[in-house]
């Protein structure tokens, strides 16, 4: 691999006299790219490095689930018999009860409450921040780069993306749990027009669908230590990474709708190995649309001249410690 400083600067010249973006590059280098994505996706790993981040994203999201649960106990009454109606819609099979009980305690005590939702809080961020990390690590293997970043540029940017994504998973979250009645209730309290909300019910899945997509935007853009050009708010991969998702939720949800075989394997697990696998194919679609775009790089490195075998295709963000010995282009 080329790494050296001399071969970067001679990289960045290079792809200058080049297309600046994926949209330039002519239907067949697209349609290579996209061929090549499927090869790519086994050549790198990527249903192993999915797994990975389906035991972080597992990792991550029941402390935050208990973040929500414990939230709801502070609240009381019936706006948090509301909400926890809301959670346990969002949950399945044996965790339901598990949250009803977690909820019934909490209200028993609400100062305990308002410790456990910080509790919850700093093991979901901690979680988050290891699935980006894992993601980083993904995302320099689809890119065929080494990890040149020192730790004090790595960890802030680490902090940086897990806030977003977590504010991002909060809001989605909470745009699925007030739904419904809930929804008009806080309606009425705010003294927001019912029309409002449901429109709001309306519109709110379109907007986090397109929301992933920027999400993920911001992902293949930040974790990989190569220089791709300037930010860009939709990239072909986000496009196709939503599609995928979309696309792949709803056969599974077709599937196991139409199937009962989980149930009959699993028995009362059957939703909680359902969800598992959902969350895994989620994965492989983020994946899957960082290879594509990282193809696309590929294919703009060779229609500007570079050897197509040649690695890394893209400049480095920053060099290893340890440089190889560089190599003309």
């Amino acid at each position: 691999m080329n790494s050296g400083k001399a071969y970067r600067d001679r990289l960045i010249k290079l792809l200058a006299r080049g297309p600046k973006r994926p949209s330039e590059l002519s239907v067949r280098a697209r349609l290579r790219a996209l061929g090549r994505t499927g090869g790519e996706l086994i050549e790198d790993n990527l249903t192993d490095r999915a797994a990975i981040l389906t035991y972080y994203g597992i990792m991550a999201i029941f402390p935050g689930l208990l973040v929500l649960v414990a939230s709801a106990s502070v609240l009381g009454g019936p706006t948090a018999r509301s909400v926890a109606r809301g959670i346990e819609s969002m949950t399945f099979g044996p965790s339901q009860n598990i949250i009803a009980e977690s909820i019934a305690n909490l209200q028993q005590n609400r100062r305990e409450a308002g410790i456990v939702a910080i509790i919850g809080l700093v093991i979901a961020f901690y979680s988050a921040s290891g699935y980006v990390g894992a993601f980083m690590r993904a995302a320099n293997a689809i890119y065929d780069v080494p990890e040149g970043r020192p730790v004090w540029k790595t960890l802030p940017l680490r902090f940086l993306i897990t806030v977003v994504t977590g504010l991002f998973l909060a809001l989605s979250a909470l745009g699925i749990v007030f739904t419904g009645r809930l929804a008009t209730e806080i309606g009425q309290l705010l003294n927001i027009d019912p029309e409002r909300i449901r429109i709001f019910e309306i519109f709110k899945w379109p907007f986090l669908v397109v929301a992933f997509g920027l999400l993920l935007a911001v992902l293949y853009w930040a974790a990989p230590n190569a220089r791709q050009g300037g930010f860009r708010w939709i990239t072909p991969g986000s496009i196709l990474a939503t599609l995928v998702w979309v696309a792949v939720s709803g056969g599974f949800a077709f599937y196991i709708a139409r199937f009962d075989s989980f149930d009959r394997t699993y028995g009362a697990l059957g939703g909680v190995v359902v969800f598992l696998v959902w969350l895994w194919l989620t994965n492989v679609a983020v994946l899957l649309g960082a290879e594509f775009d990282a193809e696309l790089a590929r294919e703009r490195a060779i229609a500007a001249g570079l050897p197509p075998r040649t690695e890394p295709y893209l400049p480095l963000r920053d060099l290893p410690k340890e440089v190889e010995e560089e190599s003309d282009i």
